[in-house]
């Protein structure tokens, strides 16, 4: 039974290797908060908050997230003493939101556990794969041809699914382009709730479901469960959500409403990973397709969805693309890697890495131990 003994936190900014444009805003860095959860057998659990620095994907930011991990997390979890990562989140089960905040913590829960029982992360989640397809994720470029070189630069490397980020202006001439250049690459859009809502959006989705995409991620707002419902009446192509669905009670009622042909899971939206895996087990039951998505997680983050992503239900390739894509250099050793497109899952105890602490401790931009 672990008990926790220390709780640590870390800020810490890493460098992209290739700029990063979604319907909001630029990016060429970002800033996450690691968690560190210490037993008294000397066993270490990682998290990872991987909340944006802005408020534009959720209200959360890393400024909110370190106010509520120190206030409510990290001094009151001290002493905490548990069974099963289940009864570990009862610990915050009266604080609202913060879904970032709380998957961090769920992820240390979590790697915590599986470290004292000697098992992996992902046979402690009930993960029966040992390789998992990885697809990537490519941003708004600055040309068709700009895009076009980062998709052949991907495929060539082995991932058969390619998502693109689109925006208005942004979107049907790229996609088209991208298809047409190829065409047997499984590719997918995400407008990160971007588009209004009616018939001029409906049309530009029209326009884009011949194209056979795999899905149709996310058009309109976060709460907009009708016109998602609407758009999925009119086009064959699956509609996707992803901000969405922050809690099981969303998921239901996306399906309620058959508003929803397939769920992208992030551990980090969802608020950690008992809750991701609930979400798959339910969309498994009623038989939506499910993917798991990241939010350009470092080393610990990226590991926790490759273990979740072994789990059955996970039939689409996920955001569990190598180390590489983003990162020149990552936090974790061995970084995670893909060969042909396809990630092994971890075998040793917890997230299967080393985290270096050294590494994390020189670059904090600021640090709590408790």
């Amino acid at each position: 039974m672990p008990k926790i003994t220390g709780v640590s936190l870390f800020e810490v900014r890493l460098p992209l290797r290739h700029e990063f444009e979604t319907s909001s805003h630029r990016k060429t860095s970002l800033t996450h908060i690691l968690v560190a959860l210490q037993d008294g057998a000397g066993n270490t659990g990682w998290g990872e908050i991987a909340s944006p620095a802005d408020p534009f994907f959720c209200a959360e930011t890393n400024d909110t997230a370190w106010l509520i991990a120190e206030k409510y997390f990290a001094k009151q979890l001290v002493g905490v003493e548990f069974e099963t990562p289940y009864e570990f989140e009862k610990n915050w089960a009266k604080i609202r939101g913060n879904e970032f905040v709380k998957s961090g913590f769920s992820i240390a829960g979590w790697d915590l556990f599986a470290k004292a029982a000697g098992v992996s992360l992902a046979a402690a989640l009930g993960g029966e794969r040992e390789r998992v397809q990885a697809g990537v994720s490519l941003g708004i470029e600055t040309s068709i041809d700009a895009l076009l070189t980062e998709v052949e630069k991907h495929v060539a490397a082995g991932y058969e699914r390619v998502k693109l980020k689109i925006a208005p202006g942004w979107d049907l001439e790229p996609t088209r382009a991208v298809r047409g250049a190829f065409p047997a690459v499984d590719v997918h859009v995400d407008a990160n709730a971007v588009y209004e809502p009616g018939e001029a959006a409906f049309a530009l989705f029209k326009q884009l479901d011949k194209l056979e995409l795999t899905m149709f991620e996310q058009p309109f707002a976060q709460r907009d469960f009708l016109s998602h419902a609407e758009l999925q009446k009119r086009v064959a192509t699956p509609v996707c959500l992803d901000e969405s669905v922050v809690s099981l009670d969303d998921l239901r009622l996306a399906h309620a409403l058959n508003a929803i042909g397939v769920l992208n899971i992030k551990v980090s939206r969802m608020g950690g990973l008992t809750v991701a895996r609930a979400a798959h087990d339910f969309a498994v039951e009623v038989g939506i397709p499910v993917w798991c998505g990241g939010m350009h997680e470092f080393g610990i983050g990226r590991a926790a969805n490759v273990a979740l992503s072994a789990l059955p239900g996970f039939t689409l390739p996920s955001d569990v693309s190598a180390s590489e894509k983003y990162y020149r250099e990552d936090i974790i050793d061995p970084v995670v890697t893909a060969n042909g497109g396809m990630v092994t899952v971890p075998s040793g105890a917890g997230i299967g890495h080393a985290v270096r602490e050294q590494m994390v401790r020189d670059l904090a931009l600021r640090v709590l131990e408790v």
